[in-house]
């Protein structure tokens, strides 16, 4: 059942007891909201910013209670780099469940994120499922124009994977240039910002 912490937190079940979804905890709660679902480790989509007080308090947080804390660095505008993909495959990896991946407003890179979770850990016959987590209702995706990449990735990726693991072909085969290729080939070239690394943002 939701309560006024899931809807505040815009959570929702990936699976079922074994990996969620939300926006960023604030207001404190935190600790409660973690222990409700018994989350044993958390992967922030944010990235690592110590200069903020709301990752210093996710941090704390999650050390008290024994939690795992993973940082992505991904932007929801820019193409991601490998090595951001392969760092969200080792955190689906490593982290222990119940585990909450989650972003700003648990909107559109935990859509991503959300999705990518799926066919890592089902595989391809999942990523009609998986591409459900883009969805307006429940989960309040509404991308700007230049997130729109998000939604197709898994489209791009599963065409070009050719029966390869997710993991694997990102680790051996994706290059963030054939993507752009791939999108600028389907007049899809205002899908994104840019495919190049950018600095992180001021609020993540």
């Amino acid at each position: 059942m939701r309560n006024i912490l899931d809807i505040l937190y815009n959570f929702h079940w990936i699976v079922d007891q074994e990996a969620g979804r939300s926006s960023q905890a604030y207001a404190g709660f935190l600790a409660r909201f973690l222990t409700r679902h018994r989350v044993q480790a958390v992967i922030n989509l944010r990235g690592a910013n110590p200069r903020f007080w709301w990752w210093r308090y996710e941090k704390s947080v999650c050390a008290r209670l024994d939690v795992q804390h993973f940082d992505v660095r991904l932007n929801s505008r820019n193409l991601p780099p490998q090595r951001i993909l392969l760092d969200l495959m080792e955190g689906f990896g490593r982290a222990a469940r119940p585990v909450l991946i989650k972003c700003s407003g648990g909107q559109d890179r935990a859509s991503f994120a959300s999705a990518l979770y799926i066919v890592h850990c089902y595989g391809w016959d999942a990523a009609r499922h998986a591409q459900r987590h883009f969805a307006a209702w429940p989960y309040l995706h509404w991308p700007k124009r230049q997130q729109r990449w998000l939604e197709v990735f898994l489209q791009y990726a599963e065409g070009s994977a050719q029966g390869k693991s997710l993991s694997s072909w990102l680790r051996d085969d994706y290059v963030p240039e054939h993507f752009r290729h791939w999108l600028l080939a389907r007049e899809m070239g205002d899908y994104f910002r840019s495919s190049r690394p950018q600095p992180p943002e001021p609020f993540a």
